[in-house]
């Protein structure tokens, strides 16, 4: 997954490919302004939903975000409210899948 945020607007690309190699490609456009790393916890919320609704339990998802990687993964502590915010909703959708994994990824391997 990759976010991007600019002046005229922000979104985010996910690809998820399963263990067979099939892959569902999706392109976002949130509709309201948003910083990189909330479009990267957009991204990483909107994979989870998909995911659920595949019914797929296990998950490792990549992520360039250093910040966001570093809170899902406990390594960090949020100390802005909206990280907070995201990350409890990031916690709560965990307990819907066996295996859920944030790797951190460089800005070249994840585009």
């Amino acid at each position: 997954m990759d976010g991007s945020s600019c002046v005229s607007g922000s979104g985010a690309g996910l690809v998820l490919t399963s263990p067979d190699g099939w892959t569902l490609e999706y392109a976002l456009r949130f509709g309201f302004k948003a910083t990189n790393n909330e479009v990267e916890w957009e991204a990483i919320i909107t994979r989870m939903i998909i995911a659920r609704h595949l019914e797929v339990q296990k998950i490792k998802a990549s992520s360039d975000s250093q910040l966001v990687v570093g809170l899902v993964s406990g390594e960090y502590e949020a100390r802005e409210d909206s990280m907070a915010k995201y990350l409890v909703h990031v916690q709560n959708l965990k307990s819907d899948f066996q295996v859920f994994k944030v790797l951190k990824v460089s800005r070249a391997e994840n585009s």
